[in-house]
């Protein structure tokens, strides 16, 4: 029976590396797999899913108006088979998007593998992880780790003099030169580093 995952990390845990090995495995067994990646995501080249690692593949665009079911209803109608449906950037997802995934599991029983974000750089849910939260059947932490060497659960978003900045917009694109990955203690202790 299809399930809906929901596998949550901080930021640089490994998120789109998972989620591009789950993809192989399945493809390797001469199985279907349908990604996506949210339209907003600028980092790298629009229409994949890239790994910090350097994997990448080719992903379908979501922004917050796509809907999902009637996109995997086309696709299915296109192709055979669909054995797998994998989701990069899912704190992105609307709530609306979250259900339709759910309907995807539940009445076309094809599994969605979502990779993303539980929470920002406030410690505020994003929308997408926090339905995904609710109404994942399966929740999975990816952990890293804190400069310090616990585990990471919360992230940090800098200016250009490391000072740690705490408003603002919920959603600012960005890697390594503008988010760290730190334990609570560390966010909480943090005004700059």
């Amino acid at each position: 029976m299809a399930k809906l995952y929901f596998y949550y990390s901080a930021m640089n845990a490994g998120k789109s590396t998972a989620l591009l090995q789950a993809s192989y495995n399945y493809q390797e067994r001469g199985m279907q797999t349908l990604l996506f990646a949210p339209a907003i995501d600028n980092r790298h080249k629009l229409g994949y899913i890239t790994s910090r690692i350097g994997l990448s593949a080719e992903a379908n665009l979501f922004t917050p108006k796509i809907n999902l079911l009637d996109h995997v209803k086309t696709f299915l109608s296109q192709k055979n088979e669909l054995k797998c449906i994998l989701i990069d950037e899912a704190q992105f997802l609307t709530k609306k998007q979250v259900l339709q995934l759910a309907t995807i599991v539940d009445r076309l029983n094809i599994p969605v593998l979502c990779y993303g974000l539980r929470s920002d750089f406030r410690a505020e849910p994003f929308e997408g992880s926090l339905y995904l939260l609710i109404w994942a059947d399966e929740i999975n932490e990816i952990k890293t780790v804190c400069y310090c060497g616990r585990k990471a659960i919360m992230n940090i978003r800098f200016d250009t003099e490391n000072r740690k900045i705490t408003e603002g917009k919920q959603i600012e694109i960005g890697g390594n030169e503008r988010y760290l990955p730190v334990c609570r203690k560390h966010f909480k202790l943090i005004d700059s580093f």
